[in-house]
């Protein structure tokens, strides 16, 4: 029984101390008296907590407070050389790699874009960013580096038709594991997950998760993808395919330039990706293959735009009712790869169709725009590695992050 006690003792120190950490970070800086009331520990506890992540060298004196009452406060911040790691989003049109101190700031990126991305290719990609950033830090801060983290949509090789992709690139996405022997870690721990739940871990850290622990995350990427937060923890489920969001039924769409659907509805992939936009523009004449030319828009594009704005947010507002009717949150969150201005546009005609045909009986939600923008998948990816090592939630990540069955980016197992 001695032992049990010992053990859960163990336990429960461990657990306190990610729970400091994770009220200094998102506090920013933090005096124990401040943090002690986050963490609903007792102030003695927090001091000796505190105290011992300094000597550890993952927070430091952040100087003090002046102004209230007795002495000043010694105020207390994440330490950037505490840790460090890497996150990769390999995307069906670019690899996305950067490297994140303890503090959560991006000490360095790397952005690549392809046409038709192979395993060699993203691998030859990913692995040169790995050595340029441990190169960066040197070898006395490398050896602070905690792991990767891999963020990739599940199934890469498929719906080729959409992108033109060959099928010998198909075919050697499915037959690829990029969670054993695709990269060059030099014994780095790899945790891989989807990109659209990657996404929402950057917006719990870094966005509106700071405030609301409950909500649905949407990413408008080349395909639409989704992440669920629910009780401040990333939601992936059994298969790692929570808010998939694509596959969600649609009625069919009203642009020229996508096909009638063959079965009874359409998917929300076909009608709110930016793959359609920049198809839609093609087949009308204007050449655009990349949303970053569309800041500013060309006025040949305008009204083509604003036909894709406003097909995609019916398509999405009803997705959404799908999902509020399913999953009770406090928010819906809409980010993704287009530029800023076409992203908050896109957000309010959503919200004025969502708010036009929800159905009473349901409680709407606010819909607002992400706060992280194109490098969100990335800098989740990167998240992963933190979270396992130093969130309070680490656990359930962990589980769902490592010992799920082996993944098969091209394919569904």
């Amino acid at each position: 029984m001695a032992g049990n006690k010992g053990s859960n003792s163990v336990q429960v120190r461990h657990y306190n101390e990610r729970v400091v950490l994770q009220a200094i970070r998102r506090s920013g800086t933090a005096s124990k008296a401040e943090i002690a009331r986050f963490a609903h520990l007792t102030p003695a506890a927090v001091a000796t907590i505190v105290d011992a992540l300094v000597a550890a060298g993952l927070v430091k004196e952040n100087g003090k407070r002046f102004g209230g009452k007795g002495q000043p406060s010694v105020m207390y911040g994440l330490a950037p050389d505490g840790a460090f790691s890497i996150g990769l989003h390999i995307g069906r049109r670019s690899l996305d790699a950067l490297l994140l101190d303890f503090s959560g700031e991006i000490v360095a990126s790397q952005s690549h874009e392809y046409d038709h991305p192979t395993p060699g290719q993203a691998a030859t990609l990913a692995n040169s960013a790995i050595a340029s950033f441990r190169n960066e830090l040197g070898a006395k801060r490398s050896s602070r580096l905690i792991g990767i983290g891999v963020s990739a949509p599940y199934f890469i090789g498929n719906w080729s038709n959409e992108l033109g992709f060959p099928p010998a690139v198909r075919d050697a996405w499915k037959a690829t594991d990029i969670r054993s022997g695709f990269l060059e870690t030099q014994g780095l721990p790899v945790m891989v997950e989807n990109d659209a739940s990657a996404a929402a871990l950057a917006e719990l850290v870094y966005g509106i998760g700071r405030t609301t622990p409950d909500f649905l995350h949407i990413s408008l990427s080349t395909f639409v993808g989704g992440g669920l937060v629910l009780d401040g923890t990333l939601q992936t489920g059994p298969n790692g395919n929570a808010a998939a969001m694509g596959p969600i039924p649609v009625a069919a769409s009203t642009l020229n330039s996508v096909p009638a659907p063959t079965g009874p509805f359409e998917v929300l992939l076909h009608r709110a990706s930016v793959s359609t936009l920049t198809q839609h523009l093609r087949f009308n004449g204007v050449d655009i293959r990349r949303v970053r030319d569309l800041e500013p828009t060309p006025a040949a594009a305008a009204p083509l735009v604003e036909q894709w704005q406003e097909d995609c947010a019916d398509a999405l507002a009803q997705a959404l009712v799908s999902c509020i009717a399913v999953i009770d949150v406090e928010a819906i969150v809409i980010d993704g790869i287009l530029p800023p201005a076409l992203l908050s546009d896109t957000v309010e005609r959503t919200l004025r169709r969502f708010t036009q045909v929800l159905p009473e009986g349901l409680v709407a939600p606010p819909i607002t725009t992400g706060a992280i923008g194109s490098k969100a998948s990335a800098l989740g990816a990167a998240l992963l590695q933190v979270y396992a090592m130093f969130g309070p939630d680490a656990g359930v990540l962990q589980k769902k992050g490592i010992d799920r069955k082996p993944l098969m980016v091209g394919s569904a197992s």
